[in-house]
């Protein structure tokens, strides 16, 4: 494997490279000549799983938000991801607009309406009447239950387990490198290695169902402008083109692709906001329904957090309840994010304090999510009617989800404009989310936190257009129904990984707030070893700058970086 990384060019750790992407090839071809059968073995495991752990789910996700709150106001919320001394990277605007359109942009596009109008017609809680004045509350509290604090508590955990390992004891930047406090050196030996290509795994599939939901809502859209056919050949053709988008800005780097992708995606997102807010007629309603559905959801949210439905009855189809198909669902398939999500949090995010990690990464999107739900989801809900009998949302999101945003704008002037520059948001998520995932996923098979080689990152790239792709074309509805399965089911390992990320921050937190009181402010372990790396290598690099003086009878040029060259300089 050393041999052929190096003819490749490639800057990586070859085990985890290509077992990952040989394991990927292998699972790809498997879905897609046996989409029926692995989708209805995994969719028997889905069920027990959802049957017979969800509860497990459903208390993992409330645990880790409780965590994270105690951990940020406790006396370890001082520690930062990084030296003591260390000063962020990126201002705040900068921070907040890349770690939010890495993260859920595309899935608040796609189920901003869509999802508490669902709710809305179809209430998850017995003797609500559909299209009620409570059943519009209802829909309210759960979309924001299942999108704001405990969604981002997923994505908080693992990047502050990431940042405060791999900045503070001078880490590779992989998954396995949170669990030094227990095992070690053997980070980097089979176990460590198992780790991270089941993360990288994770980030593919997980991302894949994402791409698929922006692709279809894109697909949609299309359709209904142009009148062209919703179908595959147009799917394919909006993934080759973002891909392509998302492969140029991977090309260039985290800080001219990605930041400029993020800030332009954002600013549009707000400008839709703002129209939908102060057009539609219903400006005083939503402003007073800001605060009050605030309320609400911080009111409900102690019951839901713990809610498990305990009794309903077992579907035969999703497994126990109504949550099964909801919730657990949507806690198994964001947590095959959380690798991603974590690594790139932890990438833009060094020099910050545990306490402003979490502030930031954990409220300030909860926040956002709370006004976008608003917004969308009540004016949605009132265009249908509360206390009615539906309208043409309910009937669009019942006929399909991704119409739900289209036939919403129907509502508004400048529909064409609206509808087309929620193909634009959309696309520019899409591609900011490959864009991310791409970068995090090099940086998980090197372990360096910097940019690998271009060709390196563009692989990344493409490999996940083209199985979401392929999936279309080949797998066809089968192929995504049977990975949504998978990562139901997969989800579950990744979910008792970062569960296990707990008692490691609990370790390293306690041993480096002891060390700071006891007054001892000397490097860590890490650190040192480090340093001795680097001293090393220069003892070596002069060395041979001596055999070249030595053979060619002439002084042999310094590196500007070389120490003794500056000394010579200076």
């Amino acid at each position: 494997m050393e041999d052929l990384a190096r003819r490749l060019g490639l800057r990586t750790n070859p085990p985890i490279f290509f077992t990952s992407a040989g394991l990927m090839l292998v699972i790809l071809v498997l879905l897609l000549l046996f989409p029926e059968s692995i989708g209805s073995g995994f969719a028997t495991a889905r069920e027990w799983v959802t049957t017979n752990l969800g509860w497990f789910f459903i208390f993992g996700v409330t645990a880790w938000l409780v965590f994270l709150v105690w951990l940020a106001i406790s006396k370890y919320g001082d520690l930062r991801l990084g030296s003591a001394d260390e000063k962020p990277t990126y201002t705040r605007l900068s921070w907040f607009t890349m770690l939010f359109a890495g993260g859920i942009g595309t899935i608040l596009m796609f189920w901003g309406v869509a999802e508490p109008i669902s709710h809305f017609a179809t209430p998850p809680f017995e003797g609500v009447e559909p299209y009620s004045a409570q059943a519009a509350e209802d829909a309210m509290n759960v979309a924001l239950y299942h999108l704001a604090l405990h969604t981002w508590a997923i994505f908080t955990l693992p990047g502050l387990a990431f940042g405060f390992f791999i900045y503070r004891y001078n880490l590779p930047m992989r998954v396995s490198s949170v669990f030094y406090p227990v095992l070690k050196e053997r980070i980097h030996g089979p176990i460590g290695k198992t780790i991270d290509v089941f993360a990288v795994l994770g980030t593919l599939f997980g991302l894949a169902v994402s791409l698929g939901l922006g692709t279809s809502q894109i697909s949609a859209g299309l359709s209904r402008l142009t009148g062209l056919e919703d179908g595959t050949f147009v799917r394919v053709m909006v993934i080759v083109v973002l891909t392509a988008v998302a492969t140029v800005s991977v090309a260039v780097g985290l800080d001219k692709g990605i930041k400029r992708l993020s800030n332009l995606n954002i600013g549009l997102a707000v400008g839709m906001m703002l129209f939908v807010l102060f057009t539609g007629g219903t400006t005083v309603f939503l402003l007073r329904e800001l605060f009050e559905s605030a309320g609400n959801y911080l009111a409900s949210l102690p019951g839901l957090s713990l809610w498990n439905d305990a009794l309903a009855t077992v579907d035969g189809e999703d497994g126990w309840g109504w949550q099964a198909g909801w919730t657990v669902f949507y806690w198994a398939w964001t947590v095959t994010w959380a690798p991603f999500m974590g690594v790139f949090l932890a990438r833009i995010s060094r020099g910050r304090t545990v306490r402003e990690f979490v502030g930031g990464v954990l409220i300030a999107p909860s926040l956002f999510t709370v006004v976008w739900f608003v917004i969308f989801g009540w004016s949605a809900m009132q265009i249908d009617g509360i206390d009615g009998t539906g309208g043409p949302i309910s009937d669009a999101v019942a006929e399909s989800v991704p119409l739900a945003m289209f036939t919403f704008f129907e509502n508004f002037p400048a529909t064409g404009l609206l509808q087309g520059l929620t193909i634009v948001i959309v696309a520019l998520f899409f591609a900011t989310s490959a864009d991310s995932a791409a970068l995090v996923v090099d940086m998980l098979c090197s372990g360096d936190g910097e940019a690998g080689p271009v060709g390196q990152r563009v692989f990344w790239a493409v490999c996940l257009g083209a199985l979401a792709a392929l999936l279309i074309v080949l797998g066809g509805d089968a192929g995504i129904t049977a990975l949504q399965e998978i990562i139901t089911v997969v989800g579950l390992p990744i979910f008792i990984l970062v569960f296990a990320m707990i008692p490691m921050l609990v370790i390293g937190v306690r041993a480096e707030h002891a060390r700071i009181q006891r007054g001892d402010h000397s490097i860590s372990p890490q650190e040192q070893i480090r340093l001795q790396e680097e001293e090393a290598a220069r003892e070596k690099a002069e060395v041979e700058r001596q055999r070249e003086e030595a053979e060619n009878g002439v002084p042999a040029q310094r590196d500007a970086d070389d120490p003794a060259h500056k000394e010579t300089t200076g």
